[in-house]
């Protein structure tokens, strides 16, 4: 396992080597990074590691910046003193969130969620996704879920037991994993055909989905996609 760590404090960076190191003996630093300037020519230079450690906070502004580049291909644990970016976080790629000062134990389990992560696509192709829920990640199975959908950058699943779940998965990774039975109804939803309850005519030559889940929110098609989405809701 290569591992990348970005934080701007040596001491700080030092101790969660070891951490990392004690948790997972056979892992690899290939790299210690102390700002968003360093990380981003490091990662124009180098092969991609298989996870990354990284502070929020950084000298010269939020490590966010480098996630952006990286286009969501390496998932990250982040590390940090502050809380109030907890869903930031989970939109750049972030699959864990320790609060310092971390512990062995609090490494050793991110890594563990990590290592379920990558378990991920044979859980797919097993019928079912994996999902945040507190600090377990769970498997639901595809026909439990009633839709997808994207909330200030942050996935969630609900399922048709009314519960939701956080996704560390993009909704068009999830088009893919999730089958035909799915429906990419716009940018927000992906919405299973079982949970439409019915449709309507709305504004502006749009449809308006009835579900079987309450949703606070009203879900459309827009004009251009409503012959291709009649004809998926028929089963053609």
């Amino acid at each position: 396992m290569r591992i990348v760590i970005i934080e701007d404090e040596p001491l700080t960076a030092k101790d969660l080597a070891s951490c990392v190191l004690a948790a997972e003996p056979a892992a690899e630093i290939v790299a210690t990074l102390g700002s968003v300037g360093e990380a981003n020519a490091w990662f124009r230079g180098n092969a991609l590691p298989d996870v990354i450690f990284s502070d929020i906070q950084l000298g010269d502004g939020k490590s966010f910046a480098v996630f952006e580049k990286l286009m969501r291909t390496v998932p990250v644990i982040f590390c940090t003193a502050h809380d109030e970016f907890a869903l930031e976080a989970f939109g750049a790629a972030g699959i864990d969130y320790l609060l310092k000062p971390f512990t062995e134990k609090t490494v050793r389990g991110a890594i563990e969620k990590y290592k379920a992560l990558k378990a991920a696509p044979k859980a797919a192709a097993a019928g079912a996704i994996l999902v945040y829920h507190k600090e377990k990640i769970l498997p639901v199975k595809i026909p439990d879920i009633g839709l997808f959908y994207l909330e200030r950058e942050v996935v969630r699943l609900v399922g048709f037991d009314g519960k939701t779940y956080i996704v560390n998965k993009s909704l068009e990774e999830l088009e893919g994993l999730a089958g035909p039975g799915f429906f990419r109804v716009n940018r927000q939803y992906l919405v299973n055909r079982k949970a439409i309850r019915d449709v309507s005519q709305y504004f502006g030559r749009k449809l308006l989905l009835n579900l079987v889940l309450p949703m606070e929110e009203k879900i459309t098609v827009g004009r251009l996609k409503v012959a291709i989405f009649l004809d998926w809701l028929a089963g053609s």
